[in-house]
């Protein structure tokens, strides 16, 4: 009786495997993919983004350490 219920238990899982990936190619079909314009242009705001937060982070944490080490020098 388990043998039984396994067989069907693995039609269904490859009917359903099969259903997410027939419905994960038709919501890859309405995305809206990025020209080469665009991706060139996303890509530098990324790469800016990316950029300025390296450089704010490394400001705060300079200004921290230096303040650290004046209250701690005295």
């Amino acid at each position: 009786m388990s043998a039984q219920t396994n067989t069907n238990s693995n039609k269904e899982n490859t009917k359903s495997i099969g259903r997410f990936l027939k419905e994960t190619k038709g919501e890859l079909k309405k995305v809206h993919w990025p020209n080469k314009k665009e991706l060139t242009k996303y890509t530098g705001v990324v790469l800016m983004t990316c950029l300025f937060m390296t450089v704010l982070v490394w400001a705060v944490d300079s200004g921290i350490g230096f303040l650290l080490k004046l209250m701690l020098n005295r």
